[in-house]
């Protein structure tokens, strides 16, 4: 019989819920050939660091590159540097390419922002500009690939879509390889509000709107973790690659569905990503930036770190209903790696919470 839990439920109360006793997904070995697949992936805190957890960083190393190596042995490339690893707070993007290079297929490709660039009414488009190399140059000393991020800066001080121009055209122009420009909207981030404009490709018709008007050679990286398999799986005019937050919490899944899309099983693609739709926009819910305490609960879920302890102290952001939940959807998406080992977790995160 599948084990039984007690969770609290939306209104308060306590309710017992009984696995499904679904087998967890499996995918097969081997390389992904028809998409370009980016988990962007979470950092691991050390819990035992004697630092002010709002304050300070320390990242446990080894579990951090341990689940970089996780992912890379499903066949999926990692982003590492964006904002699923609380940019900023003490990642070091070499440690990851050179972990990469250890790995046969590792694909890699690293945030480049101006986080360090503080906005402000002094702030001109030359700073952006700067900043930005600055962070490129790193990237590009080590060996490593370029994502573009977004700039708080930047959104502060351009004051129309010429500046934007003129900033990414110049960063660009620059570039030793081809480079992914990322977009993060306002619901991530609140200080990018109004990023190019009133674009928001998280509107999945504009996403395919735009990839129809990319010339040959340039790729479309869905990053809509509210409906990814329709623009993944793409229709007779082409297809969208991903760079997702969610392919962190939902790594075997997206793994098996690719394959089965590599052997033309849209039917097989179609079945293992729909359970996992559901969890994607609980763990994106409103307020959508905290996304990130499902992100790491759901890696201490899975045995992938000994503990549900997050850099800035935001396992506290979500409430323990919201966590029951995704339990619940990760349970029923075939998501728990060792049910077990999963439920005996919860309890324990239960336990703080009051709930015995």
């Amino acid at each position: 019989m599948p084990p039984t839990l007690t969770l609290p439920q939306k209104d308060g109360t306590l309710a017992p819920y009984t696995l499904s006793g679904r087998a967890p997904v499996m995918p097969p070995p081997g390389p992904i050939r028809s998409r370009i697949p980016y988990a962007a992936v979470h950092v691991v805190a050390d819990p035992l660091a004697n630092v002010h957890p709002a304050l300070e960083t320390r990242l446990d190393w080894d579990a951090t590159l341990a689940y970089r190596r996780h992912v890379w042995s499903l066949g999926l490339a990692v982003a590492e540097a964006m904002d699923t690893a609380q940019r900023g707070m003490g990642l070091d993007w070499g440690r990851s390419v050179a972990e990469a290079r250890t790995m046969s297929g590792a694909v890699l490709a690293s945030g480049a922002g101006t986080d360090h660039l503080e906005p402000g009414p002094r702030v001109t488009l030359s700073d952006v500009e700067t900043a930005h190399e600055e962070q490129c140059d790193v990237i590009e000393s080590v060996g490593g690939r370029i994502i573009l991020m977004a700039s708080r800066a930047l959104a502060a001080c351009a004051r129309g879509a010429d500046d934007y121009g003129k900033v990414y055209g110049r960063i660009l122009s620059q570039a030793r390889e081809p480079v992914i420009i990322h977009w993060l909207g306002d619901m991530f981030d609140p200080a990018l509000r109004g990023y190019w404009g009133a674009v928001s490709l998280l509107d999945q018709r504009r996403e395919i709107a735009m990839r129809r008007r990319f010339p040959p050679g340039v790729r479309m990286y869905s990053g809509d973790d509210f409906d990814y398999p329709t623009t993944i799986r793409g229709d007779a005019h082409g297809h969208s690659d991903a760079l997702l937050g969610i392919f962190d919490v939902i790594a075997p899944a997206a793994s098996a569905a690719l394959h089965a899309l590599d052997r033309g099983d849209v039917v097989g693609f179609d079945a293992i990503l729909a359970p996992t739709l559901p969890l994607s926009r609980h763990v994106f819910g409103d307020p959508t930036r905290f996304y990130k305490t499902g992100v790491v609960f759901a890696a201490y879920l899975n045995g992938h770190q000994a503990h549900f302890r997050m850099v800035g102290g935001l396992e506290s952001a979500r409430p323990v209903v919201h966590l029951a939940q995704q339990f619940v959807l990760m349970d029923q998406a075939g998501l728990l790696a060792d049910p077990d080992q999963a439920v005996e977790r919860m309890r324990r995160v239960l336990a703080v919470a009051g709930v015995v």
